[in-house]
């Protein structure tokens, strides 16, 4: 907290002293969420009915801005293992009751330059490596200092400092999953604009310096590029397409010593209301040993190899994911906006020794009426030789002020 508010009251002195108005926005994220699931090996099903509240204030005067927003999660319906309380006698929905300091920030933003200081929410690129976490009730955010440089229209620098990790598990965390993990991350994007796409090179030491999390296991020093973006191919189609390579290895703390590779290819084709895509992402393994395969453990994982996150945890074998989806959105009118239906199907292999894990189905069918946002998610996972047979339904409501 010291280094939170040292920070802040020196982005605070480096902005220019004026007398400008102060607009104040009010901040409002409101979430109920219903979970079932059940999982083969563990006798009962899981049942979740959450509300989660954010709100907070943002007052703003020229380039400078301060924000503030607290969370709350309540169990309405608390038939599940929550990862921190009771017996684990149900499946895990990673979403325990909580109350918080979401974020607290002061930012400075000019031309070509925004530094933000405090407890922030931070998400790079597709968030594989760096992510907010939104799916999950708590989310994740940061006790950082970052600064966003653009010295010209296509040339982006990110740079970050982050001392904590503030977690998903909220004000009871513990143990492997602790409320805040603490340590010298940083992270570095240098991104450059050309008419093709972004051409990213991208640098994330994360230091995870906590013995109770994996026993520092999970500090790492991730070095790799990322292409991404889309072209025309008519009035109603396009084409979209993103390429990563990365390669990590141990980092800290760490008493591991490893080496592994992280590939993506990604294509997709929108043709009117019609989505097609296809993927192919590998996170790879060193020796077969546990936590010397590729781990990204800052990322949004929820959005990655399946919803039923069942490779939250990268396996020693590595894990690849053979991907296809197919989408239709419809205009359903101007008060309705559009409707989203998607399917999409993973084969889960291992990236050492290459054996079956398992596949998956997910679905979704999503609306947005105004600032109200629904969804319906089903994901149903089917082991060979990879953890157990699980079932997953989400339906969710989200409004936003």
């Amino acid at each position: 907290m010291q280094k939170l508010i040292a920070t802040a009251a020196a982005l605070a002195a480096a902005g220019p002293a004026c007398a400008q108005s102060v607009t104040l926005t009010p901040l409002i994220d409101a979430r109920t969420r219903y979970e079932h699931v059940t999982q083969d090996g563990i006798a009962q099903d899981a049942d979740a009915l959450t509300v989660r509240l954010r709100t907070g204030l943002e007052a703003k005067s020229g380039g400078l801005s301060a924000l503030v927003e607290g969370q709350g999660t309540l169990a309405v319906v608390d038939r599940y293992f929550d990862g921190l309380n009771g017996i684990q006698t149900r499946p895990l929905v990673a979403d325990p009751q909580s109350i918080a300091l979401y974020r607290a920030q002061v930012r400075y933003a000019g031309k070509g330059l925004a530094l933000t200081a405090g407890r922030q929410r931070i998400a790079l690129d597709d968030e594989r490596f760096v992510g907010a976490i939104a799916f999950r009730d708590n989310g994740q955010t940061f006790d950082a200092v970052r600064a966003e440089i653009t010295p010209t229209p296509r040339l982006k620098l990110d740079l970050t400092y982050a001392w904590a990790q503030r977690t998903i598990w909220g004000i009871d965390g513990r143990g492997a999953r602790q409320q805040s993990v603490s340590g010298d991350n940083m992270f570095a994007n240098i991104g450059y604009k050309t008419d093709l796409g972004t051409l990213t090179g991208f640098a994330y030491l994360v230091d995870q310096d906590e013995a109770a999390v994996q026993g520092f296991r999970l500090s790492s020093q991730t070095y790799g590029a990322r292409f991404s973006g889309a072209y025309a191919l008519s009035k109603v189609a396009k084409l979209s397409y993103q390429a990563s390579y990365a390669r990590q290895q141990d980092w800290h703390g760490n008493p591991n010593r490893y080496q592994a590779d992280y590939y993506l290819v990604d294509v997709g084709l929108a043709l009117s209301a019609l989505r097609l895509g296809a993927g192919y992402e590998v996170l790879g393994a060193d020796r077969g040993v546990a936590l010397t395969s590729f781990q990204t453990p800052l990322a949004t994982a929820f959005k990655f190899q399946g919803w039923a996150d069942k490779f939250l945890t990268t396996p020693p074998d590595g894990v690849r994911d053979l991907y296809g989806s197919v989408g239709y959105g419809v205009q359903a009118g101007p008060k309705l906006g559009v409707v989203t239906l998607q399917a999409t199907y993973h084969r889960f292999e291992s990236d050492r020794m290459v054996r079956h894990y398992g596949d998956e189905w997910d679905l979704i069918a999503s609306a947005k009426v105004g600032r109200t946002a629904v969804s319906l998610r089903y994901a149903d996972y089917r082991a060979d030789l990879f953890a157990v047979d699980t079932s997953k339904v989400w339906a969710q409501v989200d409004w936003t002020l």
